[in-house]
């Protein structure tokens, strides 16, 4: 019998298709890998072929934009959005604009054109949320940013136009509407309970299993209650926190491992799917730290959406929540630990 799930932040409801219940071999789709390699601007040695790096970590005594880094952040070539510009709105009748002005980067995860975040070692891992942490907080500091959104495009179907390992990261002058709506319901919440409506669930969840996919010292891996998709994984801090930017450097590499395990459990039990992962943390300047639980969303890109989606607001998920977390949970772990590789500095 099909179910109808109502996501208790977002107050979203969504179809369980339990009468389309899949499982991991069923899905199919388009292999992520590209033979772009030969061509791909982020590969080590072709720096020029970039703009200008910002931030890097690389070998001591090597120069800005040359070899020798592991990670590496550039301006998007393509931006979004262009560092230039006012946010003052104009209007005319019902219409409102303001200039396209925030900041669109790129951060090359790795010099290894096919070696994605599921298959590096966890320490490299570490360095990229390194390399994410620098730049959010750096763009901060813009008094026209209101929002920094990290994400990471995995495979063409997820929207990755080239297939070496990337991040982006765009800082907005406005809070993205999905933002805003868990803030208003996180703030509603506080406002009725006294209690952060993330931590609230984080504690029926872990008190009832199910769902739960991992979890070390310091964070959560869950299939959310009323996932969108199959295989929808949350990561969140254990303890509640609303900035991301806040990140302590003491869970850089808890969190760095629990982001590469679950990532490497969805490939070794999908195929190594395409996927989308988002960052969503309070907005820049914001005051709602009471209510606000910075968190990760894993969205792989095993189904379709289609009419039905894009003119209801629900979403069809062929697989059961509970039985996700069980595949994830019994999927291979990764198979060794890693030692404490080479020395490295960050460089601007």
């Amino acid at each position: 019998m099909p179910e109808l799930r109502k996501d208790p932040i977002s107050r979203r409801w969504v179809i369980i298709a339990t009468d389309r219940a899949a499982r991991p071999t069923d899905f199919k789709h388009e292999a992520v890998e590209a033979s772009d390699s030969d061509r791909c601007p982020f590969c080590e040695g072709r720096e020029a072929q970039t703009p200008p790096e910002i931030f890097a970590i690389r070998a001591p005594g090597t120069a800005p934009n040359t070899p020798g880094w592991t990670v590496r952040v550039v301006s998007n070539k393509f931006p979004a959005l262009r560092i230039e510009g006012s946010t003052e709105r104009t209007k005319v009748g019902l219409f409102t604009r303001m200039d396209g002005v925030g900041a669109h980067e790129v951060i090359i995860e790795t010099t290894d054109h096919h070696q994605h975040l599921a298959l590096q070692p966890v320490e490299h891992v570490a360095d990229v949320i390194r390399a994410y942490l620098q730049r959010y907080r750096d763009l901060r500091g813009d008094a026209r940013f209101a929002y920094g959104l990290l994400f990471r495009n995995h495979g063409r179907t997820a929207g990755a136009s080239l297939s070496h390992p990337h991040s982006q990261l765009i800082a907005l002058p406005v809070v993205p509407q999905r933002v805003a709506i868990e803030l208003e319901a996180a703030e509603h919440h506080l406002g009725l309970q006294g209690t952060c409506i993330f931590c609230r669930m984080l504690e029926d969840e872990r008190k009832a299993g199910a769902r739960i996919v991992l979890e070390n010292e310091a964070f959560v891996a869950l299939e959310p209650y009323a996932s969108r998709f199959p295989f929808e994984t949350w990561i969140l801090p254990k303890v509640h926190e609303a900035d991301f930017g806040a990140l302590r450097s003491d869970q850089e590499l808890p969190f760095a491992g629990i982001l590469h395990e679950t990532l490497h459990r969805l490939h070794v039990s999908l195929d190594n799917p395409p996927y989308n992962f988002v960052i969503h943390s309070l907005p820049y300047r914001s005051e709602a730290k009471p209510a606000y639980h910075w968190h990760v969303e894993v969205m792989p890109r095993l189904t379709q959406v289609a009419g039905f989606e894009w003119g209801t607001g629900f979403y069809i998920n062929p697989v059961v929540p509970e039985e996700a977390a069980r595949y994830l949970r019994e999927a291979a772990p990764v198979a060794a630990s890693v030692g404490p590789g080479d020395r490295r500095q960050a460089a601007r």
